[in-house]
């Protein structure tokens, strides 16, 4: 079902219903080659390195990368039967989700061998790490918030834009103290405050896709990645990643608030 013939039933964000939160613009700070056959799911930063898991049946991989020119260093295929779905780092392991086959896979962060799997009665979609609880999105208006031990369901907050649910969560990344959810079919990057599931503000990507080269029609904006600062007194800061699925290239960017 995640595919662009849902498109008729995909609610857009539109700039006249984000008259009361800010929005962003970007600037291209730099590219980076990315896999452009690889339907990206997750993406992640880990001590230096690029974690990807993606998606479609047969072709599902979890896999680990080298920024700079794209070397896949370490990739692990998942069974035919499994579309894989976002992953999140914990620890020294790695959780990815599966689409609907309510399987969740936890993986040795070193070898990737398969630690375990939990049973999740929902879709999976996207999957993030606030340091003490996984934050799951199922395509819903719904964030999940999951004890990674056990894999059961602690809280639940609905994302809401001015009072209006926005479905369609997809990716996920945890950066300073907010979730950060691509919405699925849209350029847009949604900032939520976990507490209350509000939307603060929007990053609007519109044009990024034509910078770059794609693999097909579901080419669609989806992967975060934030790498911290390692210099110390630069809490907080960091770089700021995102690509699609099928792009040729992972952008680096800055952002700015939009000028009307």
């Amino acid at each position: 079902m995640k595919s662009i013939f849902k498109i008729a039933l995909i609610l857009f964000i539109s700039r006249p219903v984000l008259a009361q939160v800010p929005i962003y613009d970007y600037e291209i700070v730099d590219r980076f080659p990315h896999n452009i056959t690889s339907f990206t799911q997750g993406l992640e930063f880990h001590n230096g390195y690029l974690y990807e898991g993606t998606g479609q049946r047969g072709r599902s991989t979890l896999s680990k990368i080298n920024l700079s020119d794209g070397e896949v260093l370490q990739s692990k295929r998942l069974a035919s039967r499994y579309f894989g779905e976002g992953i999140s780092i914990v620890g020294d392991r790695i959780f990815q989700l599966t689409w609907q086959s309510n399987i969740v896979f936890v993986y040795d962060l070193e070898t990737f061998d398969t630690i375990t799997s939990h049973y999740h009665p929902t879709e999976g979609w996207g999957l993030a790490w606030d340091g003490e609880q996984l934050i799951l999105s199922d395509g819903s208006a719904t964030l999940q918030f999951i004890d990674p031990e056990t894999f059961q369901v602690l809280r639940k907050v609905e994302v809401t834009l001015e009072g209006r649910a926005i479905r369609n969560l997809n990716e996920l990344e945890y950066i300073n103290g907010e979730v950060w959810a691509n919405v699925w079919m849209t350029n847009e990057i949604v900032r939520v405050d976990p507490a209350t599931g509000n939307i603060n503000s929007v990053i609007d990507l519109n044009g990024l896709v034509e910078q770059t080269r794609t693999g097909g029609g579901d080419a669609v904006l989806n992967g975060i990645a934030w790498m911290p600062s390692e210099n110390e007194g630069e809490e907080g800061q960091g770089r700021l990643f995102v690509t699609g699925k099928l792009w040729a290239d992972i952008f680096e960017i800055k952002l700015k608030l939009f000028e009307q």
